[in-house]
């Protein structure tokens, strides 16, 4: 006999394990019963239900019909069940009518209307009549089986369901989850109630993954496939670093400070524009923290990437120059129609502003929208930036690689001085060099006489030493 107890006990655990709610598992406990129940003492084309009582664990089996009548099946004599399959393709195929593709009248699964109306006067066509069925206790191998097999497919469509509705939700969202494999550059990752993906081309390039270890990752789509749920994660993602910020500054979760854009170049460099909705609120500070704790915390785990924190402005003037710090413009023209900016620059800027491989002036390109040409002092066009592409006018100009900005922040005063005691001690260092080298130069021209004369006058030094001594 079933423990309501323990029935009741594994109703609650699966609910809280699994998210499936009880009323799903008590339907697929029906379903299976009535599966079984047909499988043993149905025929062919009934309707079986079951209800089962969660209190007292007795279930009741009924029998359903569907009431027709002549329009809506088609009612076979005796004498028409005696011809052969054949035939009834071959008239399927060659009538047309609506008729042909009524289905067959089935005793056990229709009931005529005309019949229906001696049970219920008012019943309709299509209406369900319900016959109770006798109960029964034992079932055979075969049937349990197939009660087995139908509950636990129940079982795992509701938690398919469940799993879908939870991640639908967190689409767009920072996940955190642990490495379970690797394959074939595609790292699975376990996120408790099923399994991700993080494609090899949504990886941050160079960067290693390792079994059991820990990982966040932005959820870029969920969907449902025949086997089952699909979530594909990213890194790479430029939405990654505005969910990361929002968790290291409660001002941008607030909205506060609104981050307007972002160009992203996974493992290399980042740039990002704020702007605050209050005035008393410094964006880029917000951003950075005391003592840059804050953008230090997303850049590691970013694997190291940089990040540039630039202040937006309505100004297109003012945004392009500021999306292209480090370097400083000395002048910049704007052309609405064409949405492209003549930026000037100095001679000992240029390699700043268009960065190492043209990265600095390629990402500031994507953060305003706006096409950038960079100029030199003299008039000359040096690069020019279409889309994606750096066009390199003049190859005389070596881009650098420069260091992660954030405007108005103390670090670059820090690394200004920095740079000032390098430039110092390298004055120092060539100054050390050239007294040396006179030196050197001193002694190629000592002859073998002056050698003499030196050693004499050491000779008589000791001498007048031992007199004095003694």
């Amino acid at each position: 006999m079933l423990d309501i107890k323990i029935f009741n006990s594994a109703l609650e655990q699966l609910e809280e394990e699994r998210g499936i709610p009880k009323e799903k598992i008590i339907e697929a406990i029906e379903q299976a019963l009535a599966a079984a129940y047909k499988k043993d003492y149905g025929k062919k084309g009934q309707i079986i239900r079951a209800s089962f009582d969660q209190n007292s664990g007795k279930t009741e089996f009924s029998q359903v019909k569907i009431v027709v009548d002549d329009s809506t099946v088609r009612i076979v004599e005796e004498d028409e069940k005696e011809g052969t399959m054949a035939e009834e393709i071959k008239e399927s195929m060659e009538g047309e009518n609506e008729q042909d593709l009524r289905p067959r009248f089935n005793p056990e699964h229709h009931i005529l209307l005309e019949d229906a109306k001696k049970i219920k006067k008012d019943v309709t066509l299509d209406e369900e009549i319900v016959f109770p069925l006798e109960s029964k206790d034992d079932y055979g191998r075969i049937a349990a089986q197939t009660a087995k097999q139908v509950i636990i497919q129940k079982i795992r469509e509701a938690e398919k369901v469940s799993v879908m509705g939870e991640y639908m939700g967190k689409k767009g969202e920072v996940v955190n989850g642990i490495v379970q494999r690797v394959e074939h550059g595609n790292v699975f990752v376990d996120l408790g109630r099923t399994i991700a993906i993080l494609p090899a081309e949504e990886q941050i390039p160079n960067e290693r993954y390792r079994q059991g270890g820990r990982i966040k990752a932005y959820v870029i789509d969920v969907t449902e496939s025949p086997r089952g749920i699909s979530i594909r994660l990213s890194r790479t993602h430029p939405q990654f670093i505005q969910k990361l910020f929002e968790v290291e500054a409660p001002e941008i979760e607030s909205g506060v400070v609104e981050i307007k854009s972002i160009a992203r170049e996974a493992g290399a460099r980042s740039k990002i524009a704020v702007a605050t909705n209050d005035e008393k609120v410094d964006p880029i500070g917000a951003c950075v923290g005391q003592r840059g704790v804050r953008v230090s915390t997303v850049t590691n785990e970013l694997a190291g990437e940089k990040i540039d924190i630039v202040e937006w402005s309505p100004d297109p003037a003012v945004f392009v120059a500021g999306a292209l710090s480090p370097a400083k413009v000395v002048d910049i023209k704007i052309n609405e129609e064409e949405k492209r900016a003549k930026v000037t620059v100095s001679e000992d800027q240029l390699s700043l502003a268009i960065g190492k491989g043209g990265q600095n002036v390629r990402l500031a390109a994507k953060l305003t929208g706006w096409r950038i040409d960079i100029e030199g002092a003299a008039g000359e066009t040096i690069a020019v930036v279409n889309g994606e592409e750096v066009n390199m006018v003049n190859d005389n100009i070596v881009p650098e690689e420069i260091e992660p900005v954030t405007e108005g922040d103390e670090t670059g005063v820090v690394e200004e001085e920095i740079e000032e005691k390098e430039l110092a001690e390298e004055v120092v260092e060539e100054e050390t060099g050239e007294v040396r080298h006179t030196e050197t130069e001193d002694m190629e021209n000592i002859t073998p006489e002056d050698v003499e004369e030196a050693i004499d006058e050491e000779e008589k030094k000791e001498g007048t030493q031992e007199d004095s001594e003694k």
